[in-house]
């Protein structure tokens, strides 16, 4: 009895090794995940994201974007990367109304959402 007991924490305890060192080291791979799994996997970080958050961070955690473009405006030059996060039309391609828009200057995430990307280009 006592022997099983020992037997099964051990088992327990390295179960709880191998789960904490998947959580810690896994990352997931944006580009190998179908566009339901990517689109909540991008809702999930843009969700968590923080003005000032660096490009190369952004591109790490997410992926490459599915829209990119570079416009200038009154702050300087605006890199947008545009992710996809919600379906509209099955049609089989990604198009800018599925996407969430994030903005860049000098490599610094200062907004994101359709009204910060409206707001700075409307004019």
């Amino acid at each position: 009895m006592k022997k099983g007991f020992l037997i099964m924490i051990v088992g327990f305890v390295l179960y709880a090794l191998v789960f904490v060192g998947m959580q810690q080291f896994y990352t997931a791979n944006p580009e190998t995940m179908t566009w339901r799994e990517r689109e909540i996997f991008n809702r999930k970080y843009i969700g968590r994201l923080k003005i000032g958050t660096h490009r190369d961070e952004v591109l790490r955690l997410l992926g490459p974007p599915d829209i990119s473009e570079a416009r200038t405006n009154e702050r300087g030059d605006i890199l947008i990367l545009f992710y996809r996060t919600h379906h509209v039309k099955s049609d089989g391609m990604t198009t800018r109304d599925e996407t969430t828009p994030l903005l860049f200057v000098h490599d610094l995430l200062f907004a994101w959402g359709d009204t910060a990307y409206e707001a700075e280009f409307s004019q």
